[in-house]
């Protein structure tokens, strides 16, 4: 697949294994939807979970997040100031008016789907509303980018002039997370080469039609600096400031960008 760097690109798959690439990201869309048909006040992320890892298994996939490097949850749920990587918990209780990122991975038949998004509990302020819209954008546009002959940082930059885009329609400022971001994806859930969510266009391995990433931006109201809690997982930001993210594995095709996640309506 990499005979020279001149020629390296970002790894591609067949039209057949972005059909199976899809089945496992239909069970995760599917997944996503259920927990957050289920996420209501009173309601805990441990329950949550449970409910993730009923719909992956009754669908006959493996949840890909559960003992992913110990992790021991079927999801991450994040709340508030949580950006990344929430530990699903009986005591973490979901009230009216939280901000609630969902990260999700199934396995089906060795390949895998990845996905992400961000809803609020009941009624939310209108700044954590237009902060979930904003990494939204973000994502969408970074998608619009998954086209063949682009290179990896023509998407990382789409996100940020997504990110950009929707400060401006919004009138605020919004915090790129430093550090993290999207990832190529197939039989491994994180595969090189990592995807920045910023950057100068036109470096990096070129996009191909099969080529597959994971397309995850997370935005705060605040800060673009976090911290790891002490179970070694969770990611918060550093000033308490509320974050979303948003994630779709995206394939590029001749047709343009190919969604492999999608949510049942």
């Amino acid at each position: 697949m990499v005979f020279n760097r001149k020629k390296k690109v970002v790894p591609f798959r067949s039209a057949g294994e972005l059909d199976a690439m899809q089945a496992a990201g239909a069970i995760v869309g599917a997944t996503l939807v259920a927990v957050r048909a289920a996420a209501k006040p009173g309601v805990s992320t441990l329950e949550l979970d449970e409910v993730a890892e009923a719909t992956i298994r009754d669908a006959g996939a493996i949840p890909s997040f559960k003992g992913y490097h110990g992790f021991p949850g079927s999801i991450c749920s994040s709340v508030n100031d949580r950006v990344v990587h929430g530990i699903p918990s009986a005591s973490d209780i979901l009230a009216e008016g939280d901000l609630v990122s969902i990260d999700c991975g199934a396995i089906l038949d060795g390949w895998h789907g990845d996905s992400a998004w961000t809803f609020g509990i009941g009624t939310i302020i209108e700044a954590d509303q237009l902060l979930s819209e904003a990494t939204r954008l973000s994502m969408e546009t970074g998608i619009a980018a998954m086209l063949p002959d682009n290179r990896l940082t023509d998407v990382s930059h789409a996100i940020e002039l997504g990110t950009r885009a929707a400060e401006q329609a919004h009138g605020r400022r919004y915090g790129i997370v430093d550090g993290y971001g999207g990832h190529a994806i197939g039989r491994e859930m994180h595969m090189d080469p990592f995807l920045p969510n910023e950057g100068a266009p036109g470096k990096g391995p070129r996009l191909v039609v099969g080529s597959v990433l994971a397309i995850e931006p997370m935005l705060t109201l605040g800060t673009t600096d976090t911290k790891t809690l002490d179970d070694d997982w969770t990611v918060v930001t550093t000033d308490g400031s509320r974050a979303a993210h948003w994630e779709h594995s995206v394939a590029v095709t001749e047709d343009g960008p190919r969604i492999l996640t999608l949510r049942p309506e």
